[in-house]
């Protein structure tokens, strides 16, 4: 990672943060409220209840959202090298539960508590799922990053 110019790291991050999102993309439908936290988001910006939130900017949402992060995990990685002194692939072990954590708490903390129109029973699920669906995410982004940095 330590080849990448600050440029470089800009293209790269919502690359990889589109790719990771495609990734979880795979994962999300096979949870049972897999697909709900895009939507948590788009309700929360629309103030409508979850089921009824536009599926249009529930998608644009993930993937803008996706990308963002994409970048996010690039500085991770980028910061703990530098403040470590270590390669890419400690950075990278380093990086990974910082950015789960950071995904899994800004979603339950943030947009969850917000949202309108969920039965207090489906919140565990729905962290759950999102938990899962953002640890797939990390994963993809890692491989990515690793693939690109060679490591």
């Amino acid at each position: 990672m330590a080849a990448f110019s600050f440029l470089a790291g800009l293209a790269l991050g919502p690359i990889v943060g589109l790719l990771a999102t495609l990734a979880m993309d795979r994962v999300m439908p096979r949870l049972p409220e897999g697909a709900t936290a895009p939507r948590v988001a788009a309700g929360v910006l629309t103030d409508t209840p979850v089921d009824h939130a536009p599926e249009r900017l529930a998608t644009w949402v993930h993937y803008v959202a996706g990308g963002g992060s994409g970048l996010l995990f690039l500085g991770l990685v980028a910061a703990v090298q530098l403040a470590l002194g270590v390669g890419a692939s400690v950075a990278l072990v380093v990086a990974s539960p910082v950015m789960l954590a950071l995904m899994v708490g800004f979603f339950a903390l943030v947009p969850l508590p917000r949202a309108r129109g969920l039965p207090r029973r489906r919140l565990a699920t729905i962290r759950r799922d999102w938990a899962l669906s953002a640890a797939a995410y990390v994963v993809a982004a890692a491989v990515l990053v690793a693939v690109a940095a060679g490591v």
